[in-house]
Order: structure tokens, then C-alpha cells, then sequence
């Protein structure tokens, strides 16, 4: 079964944004466990704990803040 362009791209928005998601919430996550707990005993338990309550709730609000982002972008943008 091959794809077809259409649906790649369907679903190009939905894999891009979580190609961007993903790193940035790992980041975001290691950052602020380091800088809350450090290198404890259990550190990597913590980072999995954060980046699994992080990742669906950043990959919910971009499809929120993206388009937003997108249009106010376009008018400071166009603007004369």
C-alpha cells in the first residue's frame, strides 16, 4: 500500500510539530530537573516522569499556538 502525496500531506503538520515538540520538550525537561533536583539517585525516573506529562501537553497547545503565532507573525511582518 503506498501513500499518497495527499496524504503525506495530511499528515505532514501533525509529524512536523512533533519533530519539534519532542526535542523541545526534552530540553525543557532535562533543564528543569536539573535545576530543581540535580543528579539525585533518581534523576532519570523524574526526567521520564516530566517529559511524559510535558510532551502531550505542549503537542496539544501548539496546534493552539502555532496558527496564532502564524497570523501575528504575518501582520507585524506586512506591516508598512
Amino acid at each position: 500500500m503506498q501513500n499518497s502525496p495527499d496524504m503525506k500531506k495530511k499528515h505532514f503538520k501533525y509529524i512536523n510539530t512533533l519533530f519539534v515538540v519532542i526535542p523541545m520538550t526534552l530540553i525543557m525537561a532535562f533543564v528543569g530537573l536539573m535545576r530543581n533536583y540535580g543528579f539525585g539517585p533518581d534523576w532519570f525516573l523524574k526526567f521520564l516522569k516530566a517529559w511524559s506529562v510535558m510532551l502531550p501537553v505542549a503537542y496539544a497547545a501548539a496546534f493552539i499556538i502555532i496558527p496564532n503565532a502564524r497570523r501575528l507573525a504575518e501582520r507585524v511582518a506586512t506591516r508598512p
